[in-house]
């Protein structure tokens, strides 16, 4: 019989801002990450549009309102 070569976890690839991201979930439920909430919800608002707001008039006015907070 021939032996399986085991094979090492690779990281997944992610975008260049979440280098070092990790998210686990404990027995208990509870979900554990590397980065703090606030930097996740700044980076979705940045890279993801919001199917919810995407017709909304002052959607630009917002992306802009979080850019200029940093």
């Amino acid at each position: 019989m021939s032996k399986r070569k085991k094979k090492k976890p690779e990281d997944p690839k992610v975008h260049s801002d979440l280098k070092g991201f990790k998210m686990e979930i404990d027995p208990f439920g509870e979900i554990s990450s590397s980065f703090p909430i606030d930097k996740i919800n700044e980076f979705l608002n940045k890279n993801v549009e919001d199917k919810k707001l995407k017709d909304r008039e002052d959607l630009d006015d917002i992306k802009r309102g979080s850019d200029e907070e940093e």
